[in-house]
């Protein structure tokens, strides 16, 4: 199951786990393989970028298709290439299935793209295929993968109204791995768009903080993997930043 992540252009996290910083916006695709179940955490920002998500994981796995994807919040660059992986179990925080399925949503996704340089076409495109979460998150919801279990935990509302993470425990003994979404960035301040919940979004880094404990690694939606003490000094600079407590 692990072959060489880094040949791929991916890091790796840990027992058949790892990541890979998308071009141009540095978001972060991650994958999780069991021995039954493969989960994708979030998709690209476009379904030419989903697609090459889907090659690249099958040529990571031998050929295994992802069959979970959790979605970390609603914005195009984690979203958009969801529709590339047909057949998978789409999972979101609760609410967004509502909020993605409606034609407001995917307009707004479109124009946001648009405005950030994805093109026109390819904007419309995905904005046309968007897949909504058919399974929803209101607290946490165990997945097996076969071999190994992660947890899918709604931590939100923060960056946005609906946040989800996973905590990935390491089958080999290593340290726990916590996928973020845009609740913790490292390659730059957090972005808190018209869609965030600011004074409830240090409060959601306390859940977070509290899911994965002093010694898990914390991969943020962009950037570098971080520790506990990044993201508790960025959970204050936003309590400040927001004034909150």
């Amino acid at each position: 199951m692990d072959v060489s992540w880094e040949d791929f252009g991916w890091e790796r996290i840990g027992a058949g786990a790892g990541r890979r910083r998308l071009p141009v916006w540095d978001a972060t695709a991650a994958v999780v393989a069991g021995d039954d179940a493969v989960l994708l955490y979030d998709t690209g920002s476009s379904l030419r970028e989903g697609g090459e998500l889907r090659t690249q994981i099958e040529s990571l796995l031998g050929g295994r298709r992802v069959t979970h994807i959790a979605l970390s919040h609603p914005h195009f660059d984690h979203v958009f290439g969801t529709a590339a992986f047909s057949g998978a179990r789409v999972y979101g925080a609760v609410g967004l299935d509502q909020l993605m399925g409606t034609a407001h949503q995917r307009e707004g996704l479109r124009e946001d793209a648009v405005r950030q340089g994805v093109t026109p076409d390819d904007a419309a495109e995905a904005a046309d295929a968007l897949v909504a979460p058919r399974h929803v998150v209101s607290g946490e919801w165990t997945l097996d993968l076969g071999g190994r279990q992660v947890l899918l935990a709604n931590v939100g509302p923060g960056h946005s109204g609906h946040d989800l993470v996973v905590l990935v425990p390491d089958t080999a003994g290593g340290p726990e791995v916590v996928l973020c979404g845009d609740l913790v960035e490292e390659s730059g301040e957090p972005q808190a768009g018209s869609d965030a919940v600011t004074a409830q979004w240090p409060a959601a880094l306390d859940r977070l903080l509290a899911l994965g404990g002093d010694d898990a690694l914390y991969v943020p939606g962009h950037g570098a993997v971080v520790d506990a003490a990044f993201v508790r000094a960025q959970r204050d600079r936003l309590a400040r930043r927001f004034g909150v407590s």
